[in-house]
């Protein structure tokens, strides 16, 4: 398949955590084209931080999109041209006070390719050590959860986690599990 051809780009809006471009793509054969809406958004990270006893930290925090609290991985945008594996370790400690000894690449996936333009990346972090150092940003609060690793599948199916990128990231982590070494039990 031919990719469309970008023919032109206004800025509609900008904010703290993305910008709104409307952007004219050209099909391959030719024309005119359409304009289509896309977020431009900088690169995320999710984190899966695993204690030794085969816990993952979570965190509980409320949501304004969907007004409520959700249970969720540590997780956050890239500043800048930060390594996203940089800022996975950055957003561990800001969101639970836990700094990683190893944190891994698991993957990545496009959150929603029709709108937006970027990556979320995924990191296994692990040999925690707790810092005390939480440090969220003025709009946000957390709520630690600490989850043995086994009882989180359930959680996923019964609506307990309900963040699509929380899901994909425990699915790529399920994937890949065979090429971490994890605590017993776990």
């Amino acid at each position: 398949m031919k990719p469309w051809r970008r023919a032109e780009t206004d800025r509609i809006h900008s904010c703290r955590i993305f910008d709104l471009d409307r952007i004219r793509f050209v099909p391959p054969e030719g024309g005119e084209g359409r304009w289509y809406y896309v977020i431009d958004a900088p690169d995320w990270i999710n984190v899966i931080p695993i204690t030794d006893e085969g816990e993952v930290l979570m965190v509980r925090q409320f949501r304004f999109g969907v007004a409520q609290p959700t249970l969720e991985i540590p997780g956050g945008m890239c500043d800048g041209d930060e390594d996203p594996a940089v800022a996975a370790a950055r957003e561990l400690l800001e969101e639970t006070g836990y700094r990683a000894g190893t944190v891994e690449e698991i993957g990545w996936v496009h959150p929603n390719p029709p709108i937006q333009n970027n990556r979320c990346y995924t990191y296994l972090a692990r040999e925690l050590e707790f810092d005390g150092s939480a440090d969220p940003d003025p709009d946000e609060q957390f709520e630690l959860v600490k989850v043995p690793l086994v009882d989180v599948p359930p959680m996923l199916v019964d609506g307990t986690i309900t963040h699509a990128l929380v899901l994909a990231a425990f699915q790529m982590f399920d994937v890949r599990r065979s090429q971490f070494e994890l605590p017993n039990g776990s």
